[in-house]
């Protein structure tokens, strides 16, 4: 399951990450690492940002980044 599908008011844990070079450097910068617990706030109405929770801050991901974060 990638972190696009995953339900409002949900914790999941980061188990990989898919892309390459700037992409997924540009994640793994924001603290989105494996092993990392999310927590899925907000969908937005179209399902274009993501809002969720890392490492105790808020972050918003457009939903192209968020199906390259495979999660359990």
């Amino acid at each position: 399951m990638t972190l696009k599908e995953v339900p409002c008011g949900r914790t999941v844990k980061v188990i990989k990450l898919t892309g390459e070079g700037p992409v997924k450097r540009r994640i793994m910068d924001m603290g989105i690492t494996k092993g990392v617990d999310v927590f899925v706030r907000k969908v937005a109405p179209l399902g274009d940002p993501v809002e969720v929770t890392v490492r105790g801050y808020e972050l918003s991901l457009r939903r192209a980044d968020a199906e390259m974060i495979v999660v359990e």
